[in-house]
């Protein structure tokens, strides 16, 4: 495992120009999503989830629930303070070891390189997990390896609802890589419902 430290500096911003188009995840769709990756991983028998903070946490919770199964979370990111700033993902919070001999599906919110599922994977099989199923709500298809189980395949650019507004100075904003990644595809959006009152 990469320490916490290791890999800081300039690191490479995603390219959001390769992305096609925008589409804006509700939470109820969210909640749609999660429900067919629950369905997916029922039908693998597995026991339980491994969820990728912080994003992946969202679907993790919910398949867990659903599936009335253990969840352990780990964090293993190329952010600090919610900016890129390495160029590989680095560890921040380890797999447990009580994946040995289970079923263990790994869950993250999307698949864009594959890599931190990759690593998480292998990190899961080497504490001795039975077997080991990747899945993820959004998968790009140039993601590589893509997950094993996916509820939606696109290469849309994906606002999820708990991205679509941050708290700045006080202030209800939309998430500056957002911006970044609209201005990035040409796409102007009217901001005059990103400082109302809270999200449904």
């Amino acid at each position: 495992m990469t320490a916490s430290g290791e890999n800081q500096g300039k690191a490479r911003s995603y390219d959001y120009a390769a992305r096609k188009g925008i589409r804006e995840v509700s939470w109820e769709e969210f909640a749609a999503l999660s429900a067919q990756l629950a369905e997916a991983l029922a039908r693998r028998k597995v026991d339980t989830v491994i969820g990728v903070a912080r994003a992946g946490l969202f679907p993790a919770t919910a398949v867990a629930c659903a599936l009335r199964c253990e969840l352990y979370p780990v964090r293993i990111t190329r952010r600090l303070h919610d900016e890129v700033v390495y160029d590989s993902p680095v560890w921040k919070v380890p797999v447990s070891h009580l994946v040995a001999g289970k079923v263990v599906a790994v869950v993250d919110e999307i698949a864009d390189t594959g890599e931190t599922l990759t690593l998480v994977t292998e990190q899961v099989r080497a504490l001795g997990a039975k077997r080991v199923v990747t899945a993820c709500l959004v998968s790009h298809s140039w993601a590589k390896p893509a997950p094993d189980v996916s509820a939606l395949f696109t290469d849309e650019f994906i606002i999820f609802p708990w991205d679509r507004r941050v708290l700045i100075d006080g202030r209800w904003q939309r998430h500056p890589e957002i911006a970044a990644a609209l201005a990035a595809q040409g796409i102007q959006l009217d901001d005059q419902d990103v400082n109302g009152g809270s999200e449904g």
